[in-house]
């Protein structure tokens, strides 16, 4: 039986235990004893924290998880048992063992953050920094993660040229020179294991680095490896490899953790643009640099101006000419960055082998992006402003809908988070419904994480089946979407696109 059983009394003293419990207890004899003694006193981690307790007074099943000092996790689940003619009770406990269960957890917890912090530079790291000096920070991050969390010691990450099929390195450590010199294509033979992951799209565990025919060595006594992709949605962009000198050195569940840490790894890329290494010019920097130092605090006095406008409207006129005016000089600031950026930065973001694809159905056109989370608002200005659209931001949905209601000529698309501080995207969609004729709206989650349900009743609602991003998204799949709805307003009002 796989799980431990005791008897309690009303005070928590053992009264019985099954042999798989005893068992835990290195078969010592601790009946008699209180049960929390017994497991050394363990930290209760809840729910409940008082699970024999609550049982106990009301009647009802109570379940909790308790944590050892030798760092053991075990769930319990106490159920009432009453004899009614002594009018005694016991409490029957079932006690599993779910240690691996919560390792595994928390080694996918610091996987997680390690992947958030990897590009997590702060305003004191960028300052100053070369694009150059930018992708070493992010590298050495990646490093530190991959020994510190995933405690691999052996690394090596290739990127994919889209066009040549080259996989060219960008980061190495503990392989030998001829391993990270060595000429590698993405094709599935004559190319090693890394080759074959980058043209399958498939994780590859060697676990005889000896008889395995794909395996190229990577390192002198090597005899074990494991490579994953590094893929941005459904495309290979890379691949991410550790060795090591034992065989069969790597599990199933390191391949689990280093293919979730690859996501983030491959986001992170993206994030920062490490793609495209000669894309960027001090010109470009310092354009970016005024993007983020202006267009967020800009966007605060538009929040601001509106929702005192909201206040006086009726009231006092004079107060909502001169908001008005704040407004417009707002904008106005907004329009000159904008234009000085198109001048400077033509071919922003993209590999410096390709030019910026010209999308003019976004020139000028007024996009308001709602997110709680201020990285969104922010990159919604980095990502669309390059394309010449004029972007605003609002926090939660109420702002959004001052936004909307002193927006002057209207924005031709509103990007909204499904789940909002203040309400969800549906209901900020039909709230604007009794404002607009047509509401262009864009919903945006996490992963497909939609509690409210917003995206399906949106639908019903007439939200344009192309009008869902799923977050992280790709640059086109934004672009595309922001284009599609727009076109779509555009030929509901019976206006051809310019």
């Amino acid at each position: 039986m796989p799980d431990g059983v005791v008897l309690l009394d009303e005070e928590n003293t053992l009264i019985w235990a099954n042999q798989q419990f005893q068992q835990w207890l290195d078969g010592t004899d601790l009946l008699g004893t209180d049960f929390y003694s017994a497991l050394g006193r363990p930290e209760i981690l809840g729910p409940d924290y008082c699970p024999f307790h609550t049982a106990l007074t009301s009647g009802n099943p109570s379940s909790s998880t308790l944590r050892t000092t030798d760092n053991r996790y075990f769930q319990v689940h106490a159920v009432v048992a009453q004899e009614n003619e002594q009018r005694t009770r016991h409490l029957i406990v079932t006690v599993r063992d779910s240690t691996d269960e919560w390792l595994h957890r928390q080694k996918l917890e610091a996987i997680h953050r390690a992947g958030i912090e990897i590009a997590d530079l702060t305003p004191e790291e960028v300052f100053g920094m070369s694009v150059e000096d930018r992708i070493e920070l992010v590298k050495s991050n990646i490093l530190h993660y991959t020994q510190d969390v995933l405690h691999f010691d052996v690394v090596e990450i290739r990127l994919l040229d889209q066009k040549s099929g080259q996989l060219s390195p960008l980061l190495a450590f503990g392989l030998n020179a001829e391993a990270t010199e060595r000429a590698l294509y993405a094709q599935p033979q004559g190319n090693g294991v890394t080759g074959f992951v980058a043209a399958t799209g498939k994780s590859y565990l060697c676990e005889d680095a000896t008889s395995d025919p794909l395996y190229l060595e990577g390192f002198k006594g090597a005899k074990s490896s494991l490579t994953v992709p590094l893929s941005w949605h459904d495309q290979v962009i890379g691949t991410f490899n550790v060795e090591s000198p034992e065989p069969g050195a790597f599990t199933e569940s390191d391949l689990q953790f280093l293919e979730i840490f690859a996501r983030d790894v491959a986001v992170s890329l993206n994030t920062l643009e490490l793609l495209a290494a000669q894309k960027a010019n001090t010109a470009q920097e310092s354009v970016e640099a005024i993007h983020r130092a202006v267009a967020m605090p800009v966007d605060e006095i538009l929040n601001d101006s509106v929702n005192i406008m909201e206040q006086y409207i009726g009231h006092e006129p004079e107060v909502v000419e001169r908001l008005k005016r704040v407004l417009q000089n707002a904008r106005d600031i907004k329009q000159v960055i904008q234009k000085v950026g198109q001048k400077m930065t033509p071919s922003h973001a993209v590999p410096a082998s390709a030019q910026v694809e010209q999308h003019t159905r976004l020139r000028n056109q007024r996009v308001l992006v709602v997110d709680a989370d201020e990285a969104v608002r922010n990159d919604a200005h980095a990502l669309l402003e390059r394309y010449g659209c004029i972007v605003e931001t609002a926090h939660e949905g109420g702002e959004a809908i001052y936004m909307v209601r002193n927006s002057g000529a209207g924005y031709d698309a509103i990007i909204v988070d499904v789940s909002l501080p203040d309400m969800g995207g549906f209901e900020l969609l039909v709230k604007l419904k009794e404002s607009l004729e047509i509401v262009p709206l864009i919903l945006m989650t996490s992963f497909g994480y939609d509690p409210g349900h917003s995206i399906v009743k949106a639908r019903r609602e007439g939200l344009h089946a192309d009008a869902v991003l799923y977050k992280p998204f790709r640059l086109d799949q934004l672009v595309n979407t922001v284009e599609s709805i727009i076109a779509s307003t555009t030929a509901s009002h019976g206006i051809e696109a310019s």
